[in-house]
């Protein structure tokens, strides 16, 4: 038994991550032929929060490709600085009854995630909305390329 014991995350295998990876490539080739602005980004490093269509692939087993919208810088900032205050004072949003820059930060996010799906399963992707309850925002799940 060794020395140290981690509990580090798996990663897939070398030949399921580079299938991600073209999967990833041409979903932003999609996007980009729609005239979508389109970031690749790996989690956890690389300039995340550009504004436009966010592609990355989790590297873990079972993992997949997302795409997530990032708003522009001015509204992001509003969004998170609204969350943080109520954080740091305890308070609760009423969800019927958002402040501006959240509910319309919230809606824009909401509305560019259908707008993605309409364009992805167009160029053939095979798509799905990730439940917001589990994966905490409005991102969508590519499954799976085939040429139309």
């Amino acid at each position: 038994m060794a020395e140290h014991e981690f509990d580090l995350p798996l990663k897939s295998s070398p030949e399921i991550l580079a299938e991600r990876d073209k999967l990833a490539d041409e979903a932003c080739r999609a996007l980009t032929q729609a005239g979508i602005p389109v970031h690749r980004v790996e989690l956890g490093g690389g300039p995340e929060g550009r504004p436009g269509a966010e592609v990355h692939m989790e590297a873990t087993p079972g993992g997949r490709v997302v795409v997530d919208w990032n708003t522009g810088a001015e509204l992001t900032t509003a969004a998170v600085k609204l969350l943080e205050g109520a954080l740091l004072e305890g308070r609760r949003f009423d969800p019927a009854n958002h402040p501006f820059a959240l509910r319309h930060h919230s809606t824009v996010r909401v509305h560019m995630r259908d707008a993605l799906l309409g364009i992805l399963t167009s160029a053939g992707f095979d798509v799905e909305v990730a439940d917001e309850d589990d994966y905490g925002a409005p991102v969508l799940f590519v499954n799976s390329f085939r040429r139309p």
